[in-house]
Formats: structure tokens, sequence, C-alpha cells
């Protein structure tokens, strides 16, 4: 009788260790590597410096007076530096007839430089990827980009693409999610996100100061990102991801139309940022951080918080018991300053979203991926380290998502002959003095205004 039960307990235990690794095992399919990424660095006859945005902006006949100063204010005020890119119809001064070829050629000249690069350096062809992912916010052409992709690169038939558009800043993060879920189903497979803005056929050409800002801040940019479940390639990924939160208060009419595509009274179509946009975006953040720090963050922490909040007491999450590097949407100055207050962060926290700024502007869904290699060209990024990226998005969104370090990191990338030279020692916009906020009252512009 001792022997049964003892037969029947180990074949209960065999069987219960088989299912457990069957879960195991699966589990392991899960995962999401990053195997190598791919920033893209325009050519150099693309650079528009402080005195190129004012002789553009100078351009446009529907702008009075108070305009010109208002955007010259925004610019000079902006953390954006003066070797930022732009598309070739504006420098071309074709701004205010563009066309749909002008699209499709700025986001084909930023895949073909990228894609080459990654496939080249990873060693995957185009014929391994199962899985292709390309968002673009404001840009749809029939067939879709992810066509055009697909067709250069003589991609398998059965390729699953998807082409998202309207996603907004926070566009990289909603691929990246999208490919996570993928994993889950499909084992042993190579996906590839393809993350831009663009630029060319969107420019705001009235005079609506909710409108015009966008032509101040966006910039030419993007990244390519290769990613797998291959157990093979664990070790040779640069970054596992850990956790993903995606929130959304499309549900709330204020927070849908707080920026949005629209037509201003004359019927020109542009991108409205409103007043109550910072507030919209506090909230978002707020409701994702309380996501993710339940995911990222040690049970000592969480439980620390709670208590000194319940007694009343105030206290900043402190979000760097879990987190190593902050990868801040670069989107401008006051959105990386508000971030820092808010969680408490140093300057060196915050130094890699600022300088990604400065150096490329703001790229839209790609700048994360900016950020992430100034941190990679510092030497910053260790095995084990975890790295936290937060994006916006019209929406609203608010996305943001952890990955740990697979090994030390070095890989000059898009920073390669310039990291050197960051963070620089003075940053201020050589026109400051001239067109700044102090001297807002003074300033005043002859007609036919030109920086020169």
């Amino acid at each position: 009788m001792e022997l049964v039960i003892l037969v029947m307990c180990s074949i209960s235990l065999m069987f219960f260790l088989r299912q457990f690794y069957k879960v195991f095992d699966q589990r392991r399919d899960q995962y999401c590597y990053l195997v190598h990424y791919e920033c893209h660095k325009p050519s150099d006859d693309r650079k528009i410096n402080t005195k190129f945005c004012g002789n553009i902006i100078a351009r446009n006949k529907n702008l009075g007076h108070q305009e010109y100063k208002f955007l010259l204010r925004v610019i000079v005020n902006s953390g954006i530096g003066e070797e930022t890119y732009g598309p070739r119809n504006i420098i071309a001064c074709r701004e205010n007839s563009p066309t749909l070829q002008d699209g499709i050629l700025e986001t084909e000249e930023f895949f073909i430089d990228t894609l080459d690069q990654l496939f080249l350096k990873s060693g995957v062809s185009p014929q391994e990827i199962d899985v292709l992912v390309l968002n673009v916010a404001m840009l749809a052409s029939v067939p879709s980009l992810t066509s055009l992709i697909i067709n250069r690169y003589k991609m398998r038939d059965d390729i699953k693409s998807f082409n998202l558009t309207g996603m907004g800043c926070s566009g990289g993060l909603i691929s990246i999610n999208l490919v996570e879920n993928i994993f889950k189903s499909k084992k042993n497979a190579f996906a590839i996100v393809v993350t831009t803005e663009s630029i060319a056929p969107n420019w705001y050409s009235g005079n609506d100061k909710s409108m015009i800002l966008t032509n101040c801040l966006f910039r030419s940019g993007g990244c390519t990102i290769l990613l797998t479940n291959k157990r093979a390639f664990k070790n040779r990924s640069k970054l596992r991801l850990k956790c993903l939160v995606r929130t959304h208060l499309g549900a709330s009419d204020e927070a849908q139309t707080c920026c949005m595509q629209k037509e201003d009274d004359q019927g020109r179509l542009g991108f409205h940022l409103g007043k109550n946009l910072p507030k919209i975006a506090s909230q978002a953040f707020a409701r994702n951080i309380a996501s993710i720090a339940a995911k990222a963050l040690p049970l000592k922490e969480l439980v620390k918080y709670i208590v000194l909040k319940y007694v009343g007491k105030s206290r900043i999450l402190n979000l760097k018991a879990g987190i190593d590097h902050f990868c801040l949407h670069p989107g401008g100055t006051a959105v990386i300053e508000e971030i820092r207050k808010s969680l408490g962060l140093s300057d060196y926290d915050v130094e890699p979203s600022q300088m990604t700024l400065h150096r490329f502007g703001n790229t839209s869904s790609s700048g994360l991926w900016y950020v992430l290699g100034y941190m990679e060209a510092k030497k910053r990024l260790k095995k084990g380290d975890k790295v936290w990226m937060v994006s916006f998005g019209a929406g609203f969104k608010c996305n943001s998502c952890v990955w740990e370090v697979m090994w030390d990191l070095y890989d000059g990338n898009v920073w390669g002959n310039i990291i050197d030279e960051y963070p620089p020692k003075d940053t201020t916009n050589p026109y400051m003095e001239q067109y700044g906020w102090v001297n807002q009252d003074k300033l005043k512009l002859p007609d036919g205004f030109e920086l020169d």
C-alpha cells in the first residue's frame, strides 16, 4: 500500500513539475527583447537654425507684428539648439504648397537610412522579419508606408504588418506594446518597429497662436527598432521589456480635444494645442505613474509611500528605488522641467532629455530613442540597470515602460562623433538677449522682418 501511495505521489509530482515547466517555458517565449535600434541623423543640408526658422515664419504673410514676436520668443526659449533638421520642402520655401509625395519622400529617406543600418549591424535579414509595425501620426497613404518598406526589402508574403496613424508623440510605445502582445501568441519571432513623424505636408500657414506653436517645436527624425522573443537572442539583446503601462483619458471631452488636428476659422489645417493641455497632461501622468510604480518599485517603497500619505505627510514617490535611468519625452523645456519637479529628479537624470531636445529638437514619437542613445553613448547603461521611458500623445495619452539592460552598453549610435561635446557649457540661444521673454515688451521688429 505504501508503495502504491509513493508511486502515485511521484506521478503527481512529475505531472505538477511538467505543468509548471510548461507554464514557465511558455512565459519565457513571451519575453520581448530589444536587439538593436537605429536613430536617423538627416544630412547637413537639412539643418535649420534660429535664423533660418525666423526667416521661415517671416515668409508667412498671414502673420501680424504680434504673431512674429510671439513665435520668435517661443523659438529662442524652446531649448532647441542650432543644429536640428527640417524637411526639404520647407527648406526649399515650399511649406505653403506641400504635396503627398513630400511626406512620403521625407519618411522614405529616414527608413532607408535606418533600416539598412539595422539589418547590417544586427545580422538579421529582411526575410526573417515576422511582424512590421510603423507609426506616423500625421501621414496616411495608399498603399501604406509599411507596404513601401515590404516592397523595398522584399519581405515575406506572410509578414504581419500594421500601419498606425493619429497616435501622436506616444506612438512609439504603443507600437512596442502591440509587438509585446503579438509575442505572447507567436514564438521565435522577429519584429521591427518604425517610429517617426511627417512634418513636410503638415506646416500650418495661418495665424492662430494655438496652432502656430507646432511649427516652432517639431523637427525631422525617426528610429527603427528590432525586437524578438527568440531565446537564442537573449544574450545578444540590449534590453528586455519588464512592463509597459498605457493611460488613455479619451473618455473626457476636455482631454480628447486639448491637442488635435483641425482647421482654423479660415479653413487652414493645423495642429491645435489648448491652454488646458498642461492640466490634462498632469492628470494622465499621475494615473500612469500610479500604475507603473506598482509594477516597477519594490514593495517596501510602495508601503512606505502609502503609509506616509495615509497619515497626512507629503512625500514624492521615489521612483529611484526601482529605476536607474529616466528616459523622458523631449517635447519641450516645460515638459522636462515639470516631470523633474514632480518626481524630484536631478540635473543628471534629465540631462539626456535636455540634450536631445537641444541637438535634435522634438522629433515626436522617436524622441525617446535619441534620449536612450545619449545614455548609451555616455556609457551610463550597465547590466541590470532599469530604464524608464515615458511619453505623451494626443487623445490624451500617457504611456510608459521599464526596460532592463542586459549587458554593459556602449554604442556611439547617432551621437557618436559629437557625444564628447555634450553637455555644452552654454545652451543659451544666441538670440535670447534680443528676442527672449525678458525683452518681450521692448521687442520691435522692422517691416518685412528678417533675423538678418
